[in-house]
């Protein structure tokens, strides 16, 4: 992933989005040893790349990824090989890179073993942030049994059942022994999720008190999939710091996460996604009607958390053959808040979600991770998520697409 020691190279004449200010610097950027080394009007070194006044911005951050994801149904998933999946998870991580993604954290999969490949440079890959298998009660948006299914199940590649706060304190445990970034919980129902409604909370008070207890002794955080306000409440009051979806956030519930310092990572490519195209891939009925309830409430959610001053994310949640929307999600969060907000979630807002303050900005001692976009964001926004418009990315201080 990264660099050589000495290796170096020069983005020139570039204007310069640093993931923080929304005014762009004209400036090159010194790319040494897998760092930035300088910006500014600064000799160039190594390899050099006249950007001819086009924009950089920082390496781009998926907070909701899911590499394990090989098909729309949470029995699908769960049931696959683990080496198929670790094949399929390459590949996406792979192409994730190549749109511009260098950090990616999944939420609901991931083990030791892949990120051992990705850390070797076995597999091109984002920086690699995982869970591991979330944890479900039984009966909720983990649990990919049908009512009509008599069958145990206690875990798989994406989730895991675990009821009851001291085998919760175990499993939390055993997750960061085998290198967890975070610890994520299901607390509402989910739309893939057959047996459990969307909007009601899962896990006691009790439940996510002890996972939370657990992660912050380990100076980590817990996230959690929830919907609706009551959910979500239920999260945060609780000492949850990662609300996934949030959908159908309302005012007061966005005041008290704020109030409390949670993020929130929406996913609005999922929705819409599934909305076009669930149904040809086989999405199962049950879970399309859920997701029309919460597809047109997203944008509307991002917007009442930035208002209310909540620090809001980026991701994609994209399962199976949808992966190829990823950068649609982008465009989707432009809509609802414009391009300066949705370029902060992907940088320095999602990194400090994943306390990584390297990354998501570009100056001096940062990680070396950039994209070079083929014209301004601000000025021509499509070039962002439009995939036919060339782009080189930048990670680890050398281009890797």
């Amino acid at each position: 992933m990264d660099s050589a020691p000495n290796q170096s190279m020069t983005i020139a004449n570039a204007l310069v989005f640093d993931g923080i200010s929304p005014e762009l610097r004209e400036a090159s950027i010194v790319f040494r040893g897998g760092l930035v080394a300088a910006v500014g009007d600064v000799a160039p070194e190594g390899q050099v790349v006249d950007a001819g006044g086009k924009v950089a911005v920082p390496g781009l951050i998926d907070a909701h990824f899911h590499a394990y994801a090989v098909g729309l149904g949470g029995m699908e998933v769960e049931r696959c090989p683990l080496s198929y999946s670790a094949l399929v998870g390459a590949r996406r991580l792979g192409s994730a890179l190549r749109r511009g993604f260098t950090t990616v954290r999944d939420v609901a999969g991931g083990d030791r073993g892949l990120a051992r490949a990705i850390e070797g440079g076995l597999i091109a890959s984002p920086r690699y942030y995982y869970t591991g298998a979330a944890f479900s009660q039984t009966g909720g948006h983990g649990d990919p049994r049908s009512a009509d299914v008599d069958i145990c199940f206690s875990h798989g590649h994406m989730c895991a059942v675990v009821d009851g706060p001291d085998n919760l304190r175990q499993a939390v445990r055993e997750r960061f022994r085998t290198g967890s970034h975070a610890i994520k919980i299901m607390a509402s129902g989910g739309v893939v999720s057959l047996t459990d409604p969307i909007r009601l909370p899962q896990y006691s008070a009790e439940e996510i008190r002890a996972v939370v207890d657990e992660a912050v002794r380990r100076q980590s955080y817990v996230a959690a999939h929830a919907y609706s306000p009551e959910a979500i409440r239920h999260s945060v009051e609780n000492g949850v710091r990662s609300i996934e979806h949030g959908n159908l956030l309302d005012q007061p519930t966005a005041a008290l996460m704020a109030q409390h310092g949670a993020f929130l990572v929406p996913t609005l490519a999922a929705y819409d996604a599934m909305n076009r195209r669930g149904e040809a891939l086989g999405l199962n009925p049950v879970s399309q009607a859920k997701n029309a309830e919460v597809l047109s409430a997203g944008k509307e959610a991002i917007g009442l958390a930035l208002e209310a001053g909540v620090k809001v994310g980026f991701g994609s949640d994209l399962m199976g053959d949808l992966e190829d929307d990823q950068l649609a999600g982008v465009r989707l969060q432009i809509e609802a808040v414009g391009v300066f907000e949705t370029l902060r979630s992907m940088t320095s807002v999602n990194a400090e979600l994943l306390q990584n303050p390297d990354i998501g900005r570009i100056g001096a001692g940062a990680a070396g991770d950039a994209v070079l976009l083929d014209g301004n964001p601000f000025e021509e926004p499509s070039v962002l998520w439009d995939e036919a418009r060339p782009r080189m990315v930048i990670q680890g201080g050398r281009a890797v697409a």
